[in-house]
């Protein structure tokens, strides 16, 4: 059987994160009652006129210079011809020439690296209304969608990506971008992000590309891992039994895990695109451009580097806090109220997290500030609690929204580091564990861990952890 080579580009649809729609004033919102956010521009209505969005205009320039692309300072809109229930118009108003952005990249992690993912154009155009399967029956139509503006990120060919874990990490990658310029919220489950990979599989060494097909709306990472590689090797058996690869646009069925075909896949000629009349084209000078350049924030792979290479963070943790922009933006709040980077870093990612996990809120959202999780590592650090009671501290700051300083007091937890105390709580649990301690003696040294762990929950978990390791094996050190 012959090895076979995979081909995967991304075509990813981010709704904008406006509060009107592209070219009339109907605000932007999610759900509601259907049909109640249209006016006659967005239904396409006879002697309606479009007027352009800025502040569209301006989110897609900045996500084209984030992604390195050029820029065209005359750009335009096309109509996209297609008729289908859920187009009011009968056109969708996109731009097939001179889009506002083209020939850029985006680098991805990979293999401890990074991989560079060619992107061919960052264009500008219209969403579509939806079509609904009505509860009495038959299919209806919301338009509260239609006319929403929609930024379009279209990979290069011949693509760059090659497996489905690559795919996924590069949608992982764009919509982390997206969400720190502000430009689109990136719920996925809401349809304000979407992708639609063309993937085709060719014989290895071949230059010729197989025939490709288009996954419709897959709208979360699974689905774009899952997806890509049900089709990989469902046309590389389609390649064995001699079939023939058709062209065409497939849905995915998530309760299945598996595609099937929906309709033959339109060409570009099939759209007769023209140059809409009722809009003029748009020209940009070098002034307004440098101006979006100059808003376009630190990045997170930039930002994941430098969280390695300046404060020693692993590629993991990294990873975690620059996943997300608010818990990166609480993370640096942490550090400059003066915490230590990787003490931070511990707590916010792990137990501090295990809580946030539970009620399902965000760091901001909860009643403890940076500056209070700093409070709680510096009485870590210097010895007034264990790392065992700040956990249980922790706990209650963030039920009560009290200080560390002032849980400690209240609770009475601060760390025992008398070493006369807690030699006299280690001859105690050593008096009641006298068949451990004579395993110990007798060659089983593996159980003065259990002792040390005794000693500890002795003491209510307040001793300090290297003097009761210290004094454990003292005490098991000397005769009998």
């Amino acid at each position: 059987m012959p090895e076979y080579v995979s081909s995967v580009g991304m075509e990813v649809h981010a709704e904008l994160a406006t509060r009107s729609k592209m070219f009339c004033r109907c605000a932007v919102a999610f759900g509601g009652e259907p049909n109640t956010r249209t006016c006659p521009v967005c239904l396409g209505l006879p002697g309606s006129l479009p007027v352009p969005n800025r502040a569209a205009i301006e989110m897609v320039i900045k996500t084209a210079l984030a992604l390195n692309c050029k820029i065209n300072f005359e750009s335009g809109f096309q109509r996209k011809n297609y008729f289908y229930p859920d187009l009011p118009k009968g056109y969708q108003v996109s731009q097939y020439q001179h889009p506002l952005g083209y020939d850029g990249w985006l680098e991805v992690p990979s293999g401890g690296g990074t991989k560079r993912i060619n992107i061919r154009r960052v264009h500008l155009e219209e969403d579509t209304g939806k079509l609904m399967h009505l509860p009495q029956g038959g299919s209806g139509v919301d338009y509260n969608r239609a006319g929403v503006p929609l930024m379009e990120i279209v990979t290069e060919f011949p693509p760059d990506i090659t497996t489905p874990d690559e795919a996924r990490d590069y949608l992982v990658q764009l919509r982390q971008i997206l969400l720190y310029l502000g430009v689109c919220d990136g719920k996925m489950e809401e349809g304000s992000l979407r992708c639609e990979p063309n993937i085709s599989v060719r014989p290895a060494g071949s230059d010729t590309y197989g025939t490709k097909t288009e996954l419709k709306n897959l709208n979360s990472f699974r689905s774009v891992q899952l997806g890509v590689g049900f089709e990989v090797r469902r046309q590389i058996a389609a390649n064995d039994q001699g079939e023939r690869i058709v062209q065409e646009t497939r849905g995915w069925n998530e309760q299945k895990e598996a595609s099937y075909s929906m309709r033959v896949k339109e060409s570009e000629n099939d759209y007769r695109y023209f140059t809409d009349p009722d809009l003029t084209p748009m020209v940009f000078d070098a002034d307004t451009i440098e101006t979006l350049r100059a808003t376009i924030p630190e990045l997170p792979l930039a930002k994941s580097e430098r969280y390695q290479k300046n404060l020693g963070l692993s590629s993991y943790d990294a990873g975690v806090l620059t996943g997300d922009l608010e818990w990166s933006g609480y993370f640096e709040d942490a550090l400059a109220a003066g915490g230590d980077a990787k003490t931070v870093c511990n707590l916010l990612t792990q137990d501090f997290a295990g809580l946030l996990k539970e009620d399902g809120i965000s760091p901001r959202a909860s009643k403890i500030e940076p500056n209070g999780l700093v409070d709680l590592a510096r009485l870590v650090a210097n010895n007034t609690i264990s790392s065992k009671i700040a956990k249980d501290v922790l706990k209650e700051m963030y039920r009560t929204g009290n200080s560390a300083e002032s849980v400690v007091k209240e609770k009475g937890l601060t760390q025992i580091t008398d070493s006369s105390e807690i030699r006299g709580v280690v001859a105690k649990v050593l008096e009641e564990n006298s068949e451990v301690v004579a395993k110990y003696r007798g060659g089983q040294t593996s159980v003065k861990g259990f002792l040390v762990g005794q000693a500890m929950k002795a003491s209510g978990g307040r001793a300090n952890p290297a003097l009761v390791q210290q004094l454990v094996a003292e005490e098991l050190e000397k005769s009998e």
